[in-house]
């Protein structure tokens, strides 16, 4: 049985900011399915769930909502990110974890293990670094607020650059 998502279209814009190049792809609904700062749409198409992977990608200048809450994040609104809404699937673990990371409050980091414990895994800090690492809508799924425990950045799909840029932005 082919699940793949064969007929829709997703839309998708970039916008400069701050941290560099920001794209974000939403489906015909307005959810977005992936996003990071990265000007490459098709990369972010691959990062998006079998099943909910769009056929054919759509440029467009903005995307409403969506690009109006990246640029008001990164003038300084740093809740607007969480009135927008994402649309991934995976295990019932991942999709737990995800809406765990959208929680964690701006200029708060939180740890791998906190984070694992806070998803109901607390013995699974690998597993929770993992649902950081599958996230493919980061920004509007804040997993650059999980660091490690000594303080170290830990890792980041857009850079440690990028990661420090928006830590710091919200402290």
């Amino acid at each position: 049985m082919n699940t793949q998502n064969t007929t829709a279209t997703a839309d998708f814009a970039t916008a400069s900011t701050p941290a560099g190049p920001f794209t974000a792809l939403v489906d015909p609904d307005g959810a977005v399915l992936a996003a990071g700062w990265t000007a490459d749409a098709q990369n972010l198409r691959g990062l998006i769930h079998q099943t909910l992977r769009p056929a054919a990608l759509r440029e467009r200048a903005e995307l409403g909502q969506v690009t109006k809450a990246v640029e008001a994040y990164h003038a300084g609104d740093l809740t607007i990110i969480d009135s927008i809404t994402v649309r991934q699937i995976s295990g019932p673990f991942l999709v737990h974890a995800w809406e765990v990371l959208r929680k964690i409050p701006a200029g708060d980091p939180v740890t791998y293990t906190d984070f694992a414990s806070a998803s109901g895994r607390p013995a699974a800090t690998r597993a929770a670094a993992n649902a950081c690492a599958r996230n493919a809508a980061a920004l509007f799924v804040p997993c650059h607020r999980v660091i490690r425990t000594d303080g170290s950045l830990g890792g980041f799909r857009w850079g440690l650059d990028v990661k420090r840029w928006l830590l710091n932005h919200e402290a």
